[in-house]
């Protein structure tokens, strides 16, 4: 007798290739029931930015594409995750409900769902695939979590190689079972239909993942120390593609451990030790799981910020501010959805000094644009530029954006990219001199609270 019908609970890993759960679902045996369920209601859950939802909707297709190929389908369901998987599991008369691990406060929803789901008889069985280390695997020598990256990543070096990544399943056998109409879920945009440029920019999906890898390891991999300089395209451009796991970083990483030309072998370390970077912010918000909302350091309660001016703050958003790299940046992040690392720095560093706007209503703002939001790069690289993060920047630490400028874009590629010549010398919505001044000055006032 074949076994009862297995549900893949997927999320955030769209992908048939290094997929643990999957592949532990087609061994088992039996039909392979893959769903995805829109969850915007559970606690813990935060509800995706527009950018987000429309690089969700281009990868649900792809991925369906991908399995229908294979044999299988895509089930969508929309609502309680815990709820909708139980009541199809029930549907289905499953023997067995599997899941990639996930380690943001919903984790606890997966635990609870693991016990329900067990004491009904079912197997139920979640599995490493999306972290190259779990958070609760690197801890100092007193069992704590690292708040400081240089000791964390050692750490993760002295765990030796992380596991070869698992091929994706050659067939799947699956059950028709009634779903969800992806455009019901309308994570399009309509009107204005913003999109053009995201659509212009990138091609969500596992097959265009593994492209890109393959393209940054046999090429811009080679230019990756001059990855500062936006003007020139060398990153690797696979942070949206590693947010929704339509790659894994098991992947990632034996790929350019793999044969690369001998001109990127000097920048091999530092781009994996950006990957673990990555890790570094899951393993601060898998232990502080409100990341997005309360500030690392406490200290920072008392940091005076401004009430936003609203003038100001939209200059921000819309690239309208007069400081040449913060507009260009800005309007990168419109146009495609993205924006040069070293920018990000720049831009936030000018709302949350410069402007003493409190770093959440800037990270809220990426979170909106940003194609390759998550929970913990987002929030933990505002609190690294704000200060009040894990192994965070000092707060006195000002960016001044016409400096960087100067270093990084001297030829002025990058600017003219985005902002037209007649805006090139748009006059400036504030003085940086005066407003680093102020910067300090709030930093000394919360400096003074702590003391008394």
């Amino acid at each position: 007798m074949a076994p009862a019908p297995t549900i893949v609970w997927l999320r955030d890993d769209l992908r048939l290739a290094d997929n643990p759960a999957l592949a532990a679902a087609a061994e088992r045996g039996g039909p392979v029931v893959v769903v995805y369920v829109l969850d915007e209601v559970s606690p813990g859950i935060r509800p995706l930015g527009g950018a987000t939802r429309w690089w969700l909707h281009h990868s649900l297709t792809a991925l369906r594409y991908d399995l229908e190929a294979l044999g299988g389908s895509l089930v969508l369901r929309r609502g309680d995750a815990a709820s909708e998987i139980s009541a199809l599991a029930a549907e289905l008369d499953a023997g067995a409900v599997y899941w990639n691990r996930r380690y943001s406060a919903a984790r606890e929803l997966d635990a609870d769902l693991k016990n329900s789901l067990r004491a009904r008889g079912l197997e139920a069985h979640s599995f490493h695939a999306n972290l190259l280390f779990e958070p609760w695997t690197v801890t100092t020598a007193e069992g704590n979590p690292y708040r400081v990256f240089t000791p964390f990543w050692r750490s993760c070096l002295e765990r030796g190689t992380p596991r070869a990544p698992q091929p994706a399943p050659r067939i799947l056998e699956t059950i028709p079972v009634d779903g969800d109409d992806l455009d019901s879920w309308h994570l399009l945009p309509t009107r204005p239909d913003w999109a053009g440029g995201l659509r212009a920019r990138w091609t969500p999906g596992e097959a265009s993942a593994l492209a890109t890898l393959e393209n940054f390891a046999t090429g811009d991999l080679a230019d990756y120390n001059r990855r500062d300089e936006p003007g020139l395209d060398a990153t690797s451009h696979l942070s949206p593609h590693l947010r929704f796991g339509e790659i894994s970083p098991f992947q990632v990483w034996h790929r350019l451990q793999g044969p690369i030309p001998a001109s990127a072998a000097r920048n091999r370390d530092g781009y994996l030790r950006q990957l673990v970077w990555r890790e570094f912010n899951w393993n601060i918000l898998f232990h502080s799981p409100k990341l997005a909302t309360e500030n690392f350091r406490p200290e920072f309660d008392a940091f005076p910020w401004t009430e936003p001016n609203p003038t100001e703050l939209e200059a921000w958003r819309h690239g309208a501010t007069g400081i040449r790299l913060v507009d260009a940046g800005m309007r990168e992040l419109w146009a495609t959805g993205y924006m040069h690392n070293r920018v990000r720095l720049v831009a936030a560093s000018f709302l949350v000094k410069n402007l003493l706007v409190d770093w959440r209503v800037g990270e809220q703002w990426f979170w909106d644009t940003l194609v390759d939001a998550d929970e913990a790069n987002n929030p933990g690289n505002w609190q690294w530029v704000a200060g009040s993060g894990a192994d965070a920047a000092p707060y006195f630490r000002v960016f001044n954006p016409e400096l960087q400028a100067a270093k990084f874009d001297p030829l002025g590629e990058y600017l003219s990219r985005w902002l037209p010549d007649d805006e090139l010398a748009t006059p400036p919505i504030v003085d940086l001199g005066e407003t680093r001044r102020a910067a300090l000055e709030a930093y000394d006032v919360m400096r003074n609270a702590g003391r008394q």
